[in-house]
C-alpha cells in the first residue's frame, strides 16, 4: 500500500515547540474517563470520546441521558450494503454531535474467529473482506460529518477470556492476509483518524509483547508502511508500562488522569530512555485529530437538534429489517397476507423480553424501545387477535427482587438501605433504593471505604422461594446474622476489564415459607472497589423467584395457544447472560428449554415462523423442521417495527449470513479461543470461518452468505474487464484487479434485493491457500421480471499471498476460478483468470 500524502503540518509542528516537556506529556494521558486534556496555548480544546459500536453511548455525565440504539454490527453486516453502512455512520455522527462527542470508538474490525467469542455481536463478520468493506463505509459516514472514527482493536483481539493477558500466536502470513487485512483496507480507503491498540498482545515465537508495546506493528507497519498519521489510543486501562509503550508506538493513554506516563515518562525522557522527538510526534498526532474534529482553533462543531428526528428512527428500522436473514421459507409462508390471518400467537422468552443489544462497553441506554409485541400490534389490523406467551424463562439468573419484598430495617419503608462507612466503620452517609439491583453503585463520598446494604425480606406466598446473591471484590453476605457467602478479590480495574462487576458469580439459597409467612434480615457488607480511571464503586445483586409455574407447564400453555392461532411466531435466542463483552460463551446451545418450546409449537401449528434473536451463532437442532426461519440478530430499539415489516412483507428480509451457522458443535473449526498457558494459538492459519468449513468439507446448517429473500433470481452471464491491470500493485482494495459485470433477472413475484457474491478459487499447487475466499460482492435490486447488472470489483489483493521471506505481496502464477452466486456454497456462474508475470488475464 502506498503511503498517503500527509497534510502540511509545518504550522502544527511549530505549535508543539512552544510547549515544555511536562506540558507535552500532560497531553498524552486522558484528562478523565472520556476526555483528552485541553491546552489553550495551542488553541486545543478538549477532545471527547465515547463508545460506539451499536450507538453513541455518551460520557455518562448525565445519568439519565439516552440515545439511539442501532442494530448490532453483525446485523448491519448481514445487509451486505455499503451505502446502508455509510448512512448509519452518518447517523452515528449526528448522534455524537448531539452528545458533545468528537471521536466514536468504532468500528470494531476484529474477526468472528470462533462463534463463542463474547463480543461476536460487535464484530461484522468472520470474513476479512466483508468486515473491511463495511467498516470502511461506516468510517466514511462518520468522518464525512466531522466526527472521528477509532478503528479497533488492533490486532488479533478475538477472545474475551483473559483478554488483558493473553498473547495471540500466529504466523506472519496469517497475520497479514487475515487479521491485519481489514485494518489495512479501512485505512487505505477510508482513512480513520485514530486507531485503538488492543488489550491482548502477539507472540511471534521470538518475542511476546502486549499490543500497546508492539513497535513492529505500531511503528513499522501501521505508521511506517501504511502511513497512518493519527494517534494510536490505548484500550481503556490497557497500558501497563512507561518506556516500552512510549517507544513501542502508543500515543495516548486512556483513561486518565492517572496512568503509567505522566511524571514517569517525563523522567524517562530526561534520562534518555525515550527520545523527546517521539513525544513531539505523539503531540502532533493528537493535534491532527483535534484539527479533524474541530477542536483546534475553532469554536467547536455546530450544534444539532437535541431530539432524534423521525428519519433517524426510520433508518434504524430499515437496517434491522434489511439485515434480517430468511433462512427457510417452506411453501412461501412468508410474507404473511393479513387477509388470511385472524389470530397470531407470539411465543417465546425473547418475544416477551427481546434482547436488543449486547452487554459491555457497546451498551446504549435507548431513547425508546419497540418490543416485538408492540411492533406486531401496531402493524396488524385491529380485528386480528394477538396473544403473547413466554413458554418458559431462558435465563439462568433469577429476576431482581421485587420492591414489594424489601423493607428498610430502620424505617420500615420499601427498599434496601445503603450505609456508607469510613475506614473506622463510622456511617458518613447513605441512601435507600427500592430495588435489589445494585450492580454498579457509585457516587459516594471519597472517604467511603465500605457500603453496608441492609433490608428485611417478607415472604407471604407459601412454598419454596429461591434467593440469589451476587457480589464482586471483597464482601460478605449474612442472612439472619449467619454468613452464607464471602469474597476476597482485591483487584481494582481488573474487575471492570473482565466485567465481573456487572456479571458477578451467584450463590443461591432456598427459603421454605409456610402459611404464616416468613421474614429474613439480609446484610451485604461490600468493600469499595477502586478502579482508577473507572472510578470507585460497589457491586451487589439480590435476586428472587417465588414458587410458580414450571417451564414445562409454560411450554404446554404456549403450544395450546399456537394450536388455536392461525399463525405462531416463536422468538427464541440469547440474552444478557450469554452475549457480552468481558466473557466468552461456554457453548452454542440456546439457553433454557427453548428447543423443546420450538418443537412443541411446530407440532401444534404447521404455520409456525421461528425468529432467532441472537447476535452470534446458536445451534438449531429443529431447523429442518420449521416452516419458516428468520435470523433477526440483536436488532436495536426498532426491533418490533422491523420484525413486523418483515413478517407482513413491507420490507424484504434481504440479509445474508456474514458468518457460518454450524449444525453441530463438534464441526466448528475453532470451538473456542481460551488461552492455554497464556497463548491463543491461531493454528488454523489463513483458513478462518467459511474457508475452514470448505477446507474440511463439512456441511453447516447454513453456509456463509446464505439468505433466501422473498423472490427468485436467475444468474445469466458474467463478463470480465477486458483489460485487467497488474495483479502486483499493492493496494488492498483499490482500482487494481478485475471488474466483473454480472447479468441477472428477478424471476420471482416480488421486487427484491440480491447480494451477488464472488468467490475466488486459487490454484492448489503451491502455498497452502483457501479452497475459496470471498473476493467481492455487490447489492442490486429489481422489480419482478426486471433484468439488472451487478458491477463487482475484485481487488488484486484477493489473488495475492504474503511472502514472509521477501516481506512482500506476490501473486502465485496459475489458473484462478471465479464462482459467482448466492452464497459460499451456491455458485451460479463461473469464470477463469490466469495469472502470469504478475498480471491477470481472462482465461481462454
Amino acid at each position: 500500500m502506498s503511503r498517503p500524502a500527509l497534510p502540511d503540518d509545518t504550522e502544527l509542528r511549530d505549535r508543539v515547540r512552544v510547549l515544555d516537556l511536562d506540558s507535552k506529556i500532560r497531553l498524552l494521558t486522558g484528562a478523565d474517563l472520556w476526555r483528552l486534556p485541553a491546552e489553550p496555548r495551542l488553541g486545543l480544546s478538549a477532545v471527547t470520546m465515547s463508545d460506539g459500536p451499536q450507538g453513541v453511548r455518551g460520557t455518562g455525565d448525565d445519568p439519565d441521558e439516552t440515545g439511539l440504539l442501532a442494530p448490532a454490527p453483525s446485523a448491519l453486516a448481514a445487509a451486505w450494503d455499503t451505502d446502508l453502512a455509510e448512512r448509519l455512520g452518518e447517523l452515528f455522527a449526528t448522534e455524537a454531535r448531539r452528545k458533545g462527542v468528537d471521536v466514536v470508538l468504532a468500528p470494531v474490525v476484529n474477526l468472528q474467529r470462533t462463534p463463542v467469542a463474547g463480543r461476536h455481536f460487535e464484530y461484522f463478520s468472520e470474513d476479512p473482506l466483508l468486515t473491511g468493506t463495511l467498516a470502511a463505509a461506516v468510517v466514511r459516514g462518520l468522518q464525512s460529518r466531522g466526527v472521528g472514527a477509532c478503528l479497533k482493536h488492533f490486532v488479533a483481539n478475538d477472545s474475551e477470556t483473559d483478554r488483558t493477558q493473553y498473547r495471540a500466536r500466529l504466523d506472519e502470513r496469517t497475520l497479514r492476509e487475515v487479521y491485519l487485512a481489514p485494518f489495512e483496507q479501512v485505512l487505505a480507503v477510508a482513512g480513520p483518524w485514530s486507531v485503538m491498540a488492543a488489550y491482548s498482545g502477539l507472540d511471534d515465537g521470538t518475542e511476546s509483547a502486549p499490543m500497546t508495546e508492539n513497535a513492529r506493528l505500531l511503528r513499522e507497519v501501521l505508521k511506517g508502511e501504511w502511513g497512518f498519521s493519527g494517534p494510536v489510543v490505548s484500550d481503556w486501562a490497557a497500558t501497563r508500562s512507561t518506556v516500552a509503550s512510549a517507544v513501542g508506538g502508543l500515543d495516548l493513554v486512556m483513561p486518565g488522569p492517572d496512568g503509567p506516563w505522566g511524571e514517569a515518562l517525563v523522567a524517562a525522557v530526561r534520562v534518555g530512555e525515550v527520545d523527546e522527538q517521539l513525544v513531539d510526534d505523539k503531540v502532533l498526532r493528537l493535534l491532527r485529530l483535534a484539527r479533524h474534529v474541530g477542536r483546534l482553533d475553532e469554536p467547536g462543531p455546530a450544534p444539532v437538534s437535541a431530539e432524534p428526528a423521525a428519519e433517524e428512527f426510520r433508518l434504524l428500522r430499515e437496517v434491522a429489517a434489511r439485515g434480517t436473514v430468511l433462512l427457510r421459507n417452506e411453501a412461501d409462508l412468508l410474507p404473511l397476507t393479513p387477509d388470511g390471518v385472524r389470530s397470531v400467537a407470539l411465543i417465546g422468552p425473547n418475544a416477551v423480553a427481546p434482547y436488543l443489544q449486547g452487554g459491555g462497553s457497546a451498551f446504549v441506554p435507548a431513547v425508546r424501545t419497540v418490543s416485538f409485541e408492540e411492533g406486531l400490534r401496531a402493524a396488524l389490523p385491529e380485528d386480528v387477535r394477538l396473544t403473547v406467551h413466554r413458554g418458559g424463562d431462558a435465563r439462568l439468573r433469577l429476576p431482581y427482587a421485587s420492591p414489594a419484598l424489601l423493607a428498610d430495617p430502620d424505617t420500615g419503608e420499601t427498599g434496601v438501605r445503603a450505609d456508607h462507612l469510613d475506614a473506622d466503620g463510622h456511617c458518613i452517609g447513605g441512601q435507600v433504593r427500592a430495588t435489589g439491583d445494585w450492580t454498579t453503585y457509585d457516587g459516594f463520598d471519597a472517604e467511603t471505604r465500605r457500603v453496608l446494604l441492609r433490608t428485611v425480606l417478607t415472604f407471604t406466598e407459601p412454598g419454596t422461594h429461591r434467593l440469589e446473591f451476587g457480589c464482586s471484590g471483597r464482601f460478605s453476605v449474612t442472612v439472619d446474622g449467619e454468613e452464607i457467602l464471602a469474597g476476597d478479590d482485591g483487584r481494582g480495574v481488573e474487575l471492570v476489564l473482565e466485567s465481573t462487576h456487572n456479571h458477578p458469580p451467584l450463590r443461591g439459597i432456598d427459603v421454605e415459607v409456610g402459611a404464616e409467612g416468613r421474614r429474613l434480615a439480609l446484610a451485604l457488607d461490600l468493600t469499595v472497589v477502586d478502579a482508577g480511571g473507572y472510578g470507585r464503586f460497589a457491586t451487589a445483586q439480590l435476586r428472587h423467584a417465588p414458587p410458580g409455574t414450571s417451564p414445562y407447564e409454560e411450554i404446554a400453555a404456549a403450544a395450546a395457544a399456537a394450536q388455536a392461532a392461525d399463525v405462531a411466531v416463536v422468538v427464541v435466542g440469547t440474552n444478557e447472560e450469554v452475549e457480552s463483552e468481558g466473557w466468552d460463551r461456554t457453548c452454542l446451545d440456546l439457553p433454557g428449554h427453548q428447543n423443546d418450546l420450538v418443537r412443541k409449537v411446530i407440532a401444534a401449528n404447521p404455520r409456525t415462523i421461528v425468529v432467532v434473536n441472537a447476535g452470534g451463532p446458536v445451534l438449531l437442532p429443529w431447523a429442518d423442521e420449521t416452516p419458516a426461519l428468520l435470523w433477526a440478530w440483536l436488532p436495536g430499539q426498532e426491533a418490533g417495527h422491523a420484525l413486523a415489516d418483515v413478517l407482513l412483507g413491507r420490507t424484504e428480509p434481504s440479509g445474508r449470513l456474514p458468518w457460518t451457522l454450524p449444525a453441530r458443535a463438534e464441526d466448528v473449526p475453532v470451538p473456542d479461543a481460551r488461552p492455554r498457558d497464556g497463548i491463543v494459538d491461531y493454528a488454523e492459519g489463513v483458513h478462518v470461518g467459511h474457508r475452514a468449513w470448505d477446507r474440511a468439507g463439512l456441511v453447516p446448517a447454513f453456509p456463509f452468505g446464505h439468505g433466501l429473500g422473498c423472490t427468485r433470481w436467475t444468474y445469466e452471464s458474467v463478463t470480465l474487464s477486458p483489460t485487467p491491470v497488474s495483479a502486483d500493485l499493492p493496494s488492498p482494495a483499490g482500482g487494481d484487479g478485475l471488474n466483473l459485470t454480472v447479468a441477472l433477472t428477478n424471476t420471482g413475484p416480488r421486487a427484491g434485493r440480491e447480494v451477488v457474491q464472488v468467490y475466488l478459487e486459487p490454484p492448489q499447487d503451491g502455498a497452502d491457500r483457501p479452497v475459496r475466499l470471498l473476493a467481492g460482492f455487490a447489492t442490486v435490486q429489481a422489480a419482478p421480471g426486471a433484468r439488472v447488472t451487478a458491477e463487482v470489483h475484485v481487488p488484486a489483493r484477493a489473488f495475492q499471498i504474503w511472502d514472509s521471506e521477501a516481506s512482500a505481496w506476490r501473486t502465485p502464477p496459475g489458473r484462478y476460478r471465479l464462482h459467482i452466486g448466492r452464497s459460499s456454497r451456491d455458485p451460479r456462474l463461473t469464470a477463469e483468470v490466469t495469472a502470469a508475470d504478475g498480471r491477470l488475464h481472462p482465461a481462454v
